[in-house]
């Protein structure tokens, strides 16, 4: 896994922030993209994906996972077939919490490769999207799930609403529809 872009939730840098808004921006330019935001919103800690998937969807995009229908293990499999027949993407972008050091806390990263759901919980899952994005919410290497579940509302929530703003700025909703749009008239 090649990390792209970081970008400290919690700190004021902005040319990582930059740095992550260009990067993902290069990675989706042009592209029906669908967002896969994976995770469950019975535990705190896991519900960054959905929180995530919610606001996008909000905002207009293509979306699998949010609270209403959360992308977890159990339909992992089967949703995201049907949602690849339907929607048809050219890149796939999984978005995840994931547990790390405490100093890591807060740090959201862009990968240049597909995430393993369940990792952390060691669930055995299909890897899932093109590329990543990473939201670490809580320090890992002991008692993961209940980790999980006494994770701060305060850092999950400030990770979706970052992370959210970093797509909308990355990739315009107006992109968006308008490759829909093409796609749609190629078809026709």
């Amino acid at each position: 896994m090649s990390i792209l872009a970081t970008f400290n939730s919690f700190s004021i840098d902005y040319t990582e922030k930059l740095s992550f808004i260009t990067t993902l921006k290069e990675l989706t330019y042009r592209k029906k993209v669908l967002f896969t935001c994976i995770g469950s919103d019975r535990a705190t800690g896991d519900c960054l994906g959905p929180l995530v998937g919610t606001n996008l969807k909000r905002l207009g995009y293509t979306v699998l996972g949010t609270l209403d229908e959360p992308l977890h293990a159990q339909n992992l499999i089967k949703d995201l077939e049907k949602a690849m027949a339907i929607n048809n993407p050219d890149i796939v972008v999984a978005i995840d919490a994931c547990l790390g050091k405490y100093d890591e806390i807060g740090k959201i990263s862009l990968s240049n490769s597909p995430l393993s759901p369940g990792a952390a919980l060691n669930k055995s899952l299909p890897t899932v999207g093109d590329i990543s994005i990473l939201g670490i919410v809580n320090m890992g290497g002991f008692l993961e799930l209940q980790v999980l579940q006494c994770t701060r509302l305060h850092t999950v929530m400030k990770l979706a609403t970052d992370m959210t703003h970093l797509i909308w700025r990355a990739v315009p909703v107006s992109q968006e529809r308008q490759v829909r749009t093409a796609t749609r008239n190629q078809c026709s």
